[in-house]
């Protein structure tokens, strides 16, 4: 299918071997793990070996010293190919990311390189019952032991914690905060911590990847725990953040490229009264109108990734980036599935399962109302309306 992204050598060298693993494996691969409760442990590997999960962290640290932009090849090309893994979002995108940027030489040392290869993942503790998209307004807390903190709160719809070595976890540091001001501290907990526990969220989606309630009952984390300094923990989230919002815009555009073709392929070959389905208007318009929301999704991501690696503002783009790759991405599995007829609700054809873990980037990582109120007030000069 030919689009308005043009990639440069490197990107597409990247593209192609993505896409060469990920035909080895076949979307059902995916599917079939994501509905018996599986992992994806030998796809993680191989891509890991084939430096595709650390294309953006630093060369001195194991990664392949690139940026957001081959980040965004990455994860776009795994979507296309039936593949929309928030692991890879999360682990090398999110946390890696704010190590990258924030970590200690010794943290970098120690997580970067295994992040990279595969061997380690690390999942992102934000999101609370009781907060939501408000950071600000965190209930965990941090309070100093010695040299080191008692961590206590809960964390919701923690993706992917079960797979993971260790959490990075954005707290409210007690010792810096104020009535006025709430100040947070970032974190890295290894998993098997006493004290941490998980409680699995059942959930419509179906992905390997899970999501899960994360309990902290007094659990005791050392000096090296700390990433950066203590008490400028939101400035430091922002680094991931970002990244989160690009690489989901890129994972919604693979899933609206992944499901355009196959729909494409079935208006072609599916004929009813002598004559394929897709020489119908009433079947060609919809797809058609669907590859312009993509495409245009896919630009906006590009743009994203390049004024992130350039260090530029990129708050803005990737909000935007984030809204229009996952509305279109809906668009379009929702037109393949309609043009499928009966078909697109069965598991041979593999579009309907795909619904609910796209219909989530509406709501994660920021929602689509949260993107509006942020679009209304930083571009267009509006008033604060929360």
């Amino acid at each position: 299918m030919t689009g308005l992204i043009r990639d440069t050598d490197e990107h597409r060298l990247i593209r192609e071997s993505v896409a060469k693993i990920a035909d080895r494996y076949g979307p059902g691969y995916f599917l079939e793990r994501a509905r018996n409760n599986g992992n994806i442990d030998e796809l993680w590997k191989e891509l890991g070996e084939a430096g595709l999960l650390g294309v953006h962290l630093p060369e001195e640290f194991g990664g392949g010293g690139g940026g957001m932009a081959e980040a965004v090849v990455v994860v776009e090309e795994l979507a296309a190919h039936g593949f929309p893994m928030l692991i890879w979002v999360i682990s090398p995108a999110i946390c890696g990311s704010i190590l990258s940027f924030h970590g200690s030489d010794a943290m970098k040392k120690a997580w970067l390189p295994g992040m990279a290869d595969g061997s380690k993942k690390m999942a992102f503790g934000l999101t609370e019952p009781d907060a939501g998209s408000n950071s600000h307004n965190l209930k965990t807390t941090a309070r100093r032991d010695g040299d080191g903190w008692v961590i206590s709160g809960g964390k919701y719809y923690i993706s992917a914690v079960d797979e993971a070595d260790a959490l990075l976890l954005v707290a409210r540091d007690a010792e810096h905060s104020t009535d006025e001001r709430k100040a947070l501290s970032l974190f890295v907990v290894p998993t098997d911590t006493p004290g941490l526990t998980l409680q699995k969220i059942d959930t419509s989606i179906v992905s390997p990847d899970k999501q899960f309630t994360v309990f902290l009952d007094d659990v005791r984390v050392g000096p090296e725990a700390l990433i950066g300094e203590a008490g400028n923990g939101l400035r430091q989230v922002f680094s991931g953040l970002n990244p989160e919002r690009i690489l989901v815009g890129a994972i919604c555009s693979g899933v609206g490229r992944y499901a355009l073709d196959k729909a494409a392929a079935y208006a072609k070959t599916r004929q009813v009264w002598s004559e394929p389905i897709g020489a119908h208007q009433g079947v060609a318009h919809p797809l058609a109108a669907a590859h312009i929301d993509v495409e245009l999704g896919r630009l906006a991501t590009a743009r994203s990734a390049e004024l992130f690696d350039a260090g530029e503002n990129a708050a803005e783009a990737a909000n935007i980036a984030k809204y229009a790759a996952s509305e279109a991405s809906l668009k379009a599995l929702d037109q393949a599935i309609q043009t499928h007829g009966g078909n697109g609700l069965t598991h041979e054809y593999g579009l309907s399962e795909l619904w609910f873990v796209t219909r989530l980037m509406r709501t994660a990582p920021v929602s689509k109302e949260m993107v509006l109120n942020f679009v209304a007030q930083t571009s267009l000069g509006l008033p604060r309306s929360y």
